[in-house]
């Protein structure tokens, strides 16, 4: 049989740094690559330097009155499979199967909406998070729903959130990692990524640096202005707190090489790629007792109560051990492993065999 020809919807990736969502909608797309022929959709060229060296189609933006009608274009490329790492991507008149993504169920619990959606978006996103059955109704219009880890396939179905087949395309490492040789002793710092939204909890990272002088806390992500003045205010007296306002994937394998623990103690998240990332490197994490962390951390993961900053710094200082340091190490290659992007191709590309059938 010939190779599937999948339309891969790349119009949420980032246009300078990847969110969780770009990275994997790029990732996934690299990994299907070799086995289909792929077709990219994106809304901007500049979105080309993110994303695999595939062929490409530019049609409206996703947040356009446009995507109402955007299958009349997608029909025109003929697919056996169209994937969206979202949920919202329209699909009116659309003659091709359709797999839709839902990531998290996060919003619902803590409804405050990224900060970079345009302000008439940000109210139409509270909206939506006020009840299930928006959520239904987008994801009913799939053939196949995807989500990305058992922890929210659980919520979904206690939510019933779908009548459509779920399946999970899970979130992996980046490409071939060489680990950090447990030998050699880590520095004395420890590094978070991730966004400073609410519920990500970095408050309580701060508060627990105050029992840790002797190490610094980097936070890499890029951050405002505003939320940076709201958390120096939190830095107790003689912690070492850096913000680094981003960094480039290279800067952040470099530190991920040197430092001692990655650390989040995030309420809700959809995956946490930043463990799996942190730990494919031989790099041990320190992260909140949630079912998700529990799920991408298993044996590997170092558990602490979500708010409590004394309890983040006992863990973070039993890693002050070398011995308990190396073996936590090599526990988390051990457990990164267990995931992989090719796993993920083979599951959307079972899809498209069984819709093609």
């Amino acid at each position: 049989m010939s190779k599937p020809k999948i339309v891969m919807d790349a119009r949420f990736t980032r246009m300078d740094h990847h969110d969780g969502i770009s990275r994997y909608g790029a990732s996934l797309m690299a990994a299907v690559a070799p086995y289909a022929q792929v077709t990219m959709l994106i809304h901007d060229e500049r979105q080309l330097a993110l994303l695999p060296a595939l062929p490409w189609v530019k049609i409206n933006s996703p947040l356009s009155p446009l995507e109402l009608v955007v299958a009349r274009q997608v029909n025109k490329l003929h697919a056996d499979l169209v994937f969206c790492p979202m949920q919202t991507m329209g699909s009116w008149g659309r003659k091709y199967p359709l797999v839709l993504t839902l990531h998290d169920l996060i919003y619902y619990e803590h409804p405050a909406p990224p900060g970079f959606l345009p302000a008439p978006v940000r109210v139409l996103w509270r909206l939506y998070h006020k009840a299930y059955w928006p959520q239904r109704v987008l994801l009913n219009r799939a053939n196949v729903v995807a989500t990305i880890s058992q922890t929210t396939l659980g919520l979904m179905r206690k939510h019933k959130l779908t009548k459509r087949p779920v399946r999970i395309i899970g979130n992996a490492p980046q490409g071939e990692r060489t680990p950090r040789d447990p030998g050699v002793a880590p520095e004395k710092s420890l590094a978070y990524m991730g966004s400073f939204m609410p519920y990500k909890n970095v408050e309580t990272l701060i508060r627990g640096m105050g029992e840790l002088p002797d190490f610094t806390l980097n936070l890499l992500s890029r951050i405002t202005a505003e939320r940076r003045a709201e958390l120096e205010e939190l830095i107790p007296a003689g912690a070492k707190v850096v913000f680094h306002n981003g960094v480039t994937d290279a800067e952040y394998d470099d530190l991920l090489l040197r430092t001692t623990a990655l650390v989040t103690l995030s309420k809700a998240e959809g995956y946490g790629l930043p463990l799996v990332e942190a730990m494919a490197l031989g790099t041990p994490v320190v992260v909140a007792d949630t079912d998700i962390f529990r799920e991408v951390g298993g044996a590997a993961a170092h558990y602490v109560p979500a708010d409590s900053p004394q309890e983040f710094a006992a863990a973070v200082r039993a890693l002050d051990s070398h011995q308990t340091w190396a073996a936590s190490s090599t526990a988390s290659v051990e457990q990164a492993a267990t995931f992989s992007w090719d796993a993920s191709a083979q599951e959307l590309l079972a899809i498209a065999e069984e819709l093609r059938s």
